[in-house]
């Protein structure tokens, strides 16, 4: 290093020396006491700069290079967080930024000089947060929320969105990390966001108090007291999509949990402006629309009714036919939600031409988009025989037993079972629609299939026991003699002995088709239902034809044969 020949005090010296280490030779530092101080940057620093930028330090560093020191550090802040930031967007790097400490690191960028290294620094901690809850624990072990919630209120719209882009990442996880989101003052700055003038920060901060609102009631309850209901219906009254759908969204998540809850959403004038975007071109728009007014119904009758009363029907049912997959599954869940309530609320869905439409759209899709359509059939069945003949009259049945044989998931298989042990429960009549579509032997398969899950075990059974009750369609029935386990067969055996005494023709169709003959194979305890049955049946026929096909009859035929004497 070149040295100037001059010699420094020795309080410069000594910071110089603590600044640089002892490795650098201070002796070429110029002296001059009188130099004239420019505070032009703070810290350990200061010092060496207002000693360089003194006008009389002859052959000194000059100014610019000085500064440059400065524009690349600021240059090299700049280039890191924008490279983690893009780097956090692929999930092969999460582990290694993790492990290289890159929290803490990130952490003193939020409070940077530049705005730039603010906002970028806490966009990489947001993608960091939302990869895993280990990261988000970490923004939240760092002390990293304070300083978010701090800048929040104080910062431009660009780190105003990025601040809460970082507070929704952690809140998406669990429970206990929104509940730290909560415990750092962040509801009411978000709140307070939600009247920002920027619409980009009005939607950051909604969809963030909707993660926080999702988990539970009592998370719920702290965006409520924060008063954001009444700014999330005003959002959803702004012109830009993109707003309109996160509040509908947090709006959705704030009623879910509870009919309080629900009521304050409704009490800010919520259900009339939801009700107006229903037909909406916007597919995403309506999905969070749907969702929201179906959590909403689903609480109480008083709730749904006032879902009801804001036109809903018949809009809502060309929602059935969206293209979009979710809208269709929305607005089936909606539906349902409402008709589970009363025989009332069912009635005027069918009226409306409801249930022909939940129809049709189980026909048109697969998988989960048909649950909740399938379930809704159930409902409206279950209420009464009226609306149950309403969903046979419509070929409800037939796509049930379709969804029944068709599809994979044992739960949705398990809600078709539900839904026709509900339309076939009512009358003989009823059972008879569900019968001749060949449900039976598939809910008994289904129920005796070792690697059907619990639920649809006990669904099937169920059905099959409700619809078995009524059902004197004797042709159906006799497949399940042959097939069926005690506990079901007594069912079977009982509508065969309801029958029978009464019917001469299906008498001799029960002989020719061997349903006699497995009659007489059953064993059963003496004084037991299932031999009362029996017994009432086998009282139908005469006593040799009863005998002709009771097991061994033809050995004892025989064994006549070989002991009989011919008369010559």
């Amino acid at each position: 290093m070149a040295n100037f020949g001059s010699s420094i005090p020795a309080t410069v010296a000594m910071e110089t020396h603590t600044l640089l280490g002892a490795s650098y030779d201070a002796s070429w530092i110029p002296t001059n006491t009188g130099a004239r101080t420019h505070l032009l940057v703070s810290g350990p620093h200061s010092l060496l700069y207002r000693y360089f930028s003194s006008s009389d330090t002859a052959g000194a560093m000059s100014q610019r290079q000085v500064l440059q020191v400065f524009e690349q550090y600021q240059r090299a802040r700049t280039q890191f967080v924008q490279t983690v930031a893009e780097l956090a967007t692929r999930p092969q790097n999460i582990e290694t930024l993790q492990n290289a400490g890159v929290m803490s690191l990130l952490r003193p960028l939020l409070l940077d000089v530049v705005p730039t290294i603010q906002q970028t620094s806490a966009l990489a901690l947001g993608r960091l947060a939302n990869y895993n809850d280990d990261l988000a624990e970490a923004v939240v072990k760092g002390d990293i929320l304070p300083q978010l919630v701090y800048s929040l209120a104080e910062q431009n719209r660009f780190y105003k969105k990025a601040a809460a882009f970082v507070l929704r990442a952690v809140a998406k996880h669990s429970p206990q990390l929104a509940q730290s989101i909560v415990e750092c003052g962040a509801v009411d700055t978000l709140v307070i966001c939600l009247e920002d003038f920027d619409p980009g920060v009005k939607e950051a901060a909604a969809w963030a108090l909707g993660y926080i609102a999702r988990h539970n009631a009592e998370l719920s309850q702290a965006v409520v007291d924060a008063g954001a209901v009444p700014l999330l219906v005003l959002c959803i009254q702004e012109p830009e999509i993109a707003l309109k759908r996160i509040a509908a969204s947090a709006l959705s998540d704030l009623s879910k949990h509870s009919p309080e809850l629900a009521q304050t959403v409704v009490d800010a004038g919520a259900i009339a402006h939801l009700a107006q975007m229903i037909l909406n071109p916007d597919a995403k728009l309506k999905r969070q629309v749907l969702s929201a007014l179906s959590q909403i119904a689903k609480h109480s009758v008083d709730l749904a009714e006032m879902v009801v009363e804001a036109e809903i029907f018949p809009v809502v049912l060309t929602c059935l036919k969206d293209p979009d997959e979710y809208v269709k599954k929305n607005s089936s869940t909606l539906i349902r939600e409402i008709a589970r309530h009363t025989p009332e609320l069912s009635q005027l869905i069918v009226n409306a031409g409801g249930v022909a439409g939940v129809i049709d759209c189980i026909g048109n899709g697969k998988g989960n988009v048909r649950l909740p359509g399938i379930m809704m059939l159930g409902y409206v069945a279950a209420h009464s025989e009226n609306l149950a003949m309403a969903v046979i009259i419509s070929k409800g049945v037939p796509q049930l037993a379709i969804c029944l044989s068709e599809e994979a998931e044992d739960h949705i298989k398990a809600a078709a079972a539900w839904s026709l042990g509900q339309i076939g429960r009512h009358t003989p009549e009823h059972a008879r629609a569900v019968a001749v579509a060949n449900v039976l032997p598939k809910l008994l398969s289904l129920y005796m299939d070792t690697d059907s899950s619990e639920d649809l075990q006990v669904k099937a059974k169920k059905a099959l026991k409700n619809i078995l009750q009524k059902c004197t369609h004797l042709p159906a029935l006799e497949p399940l003699l042959h097939d069926a386990p005690p506990n079901i067969l007594k069912h079977v055996v009982g509508q065969f002995s309801k029958v029978l005494p009464h019917d001469s023709k299906a008498r001799r169709l029960f002989v020719t088709s061997g349903g006699l003959k497995k009659i007489q194979e059953i064993v059963s305890d003496t004084g037991s239902p299932l031999q009362e049955y029996i017994n009432t049946i086998n009282n139908c026929f005469p006593e040799e034809i009863v005998r002709y096909y009771s097991p061994g009859y033809s050995q004892s035929l025989l064994e006549r044969v070989d002991h009989y004497q011919p008369v010559i």
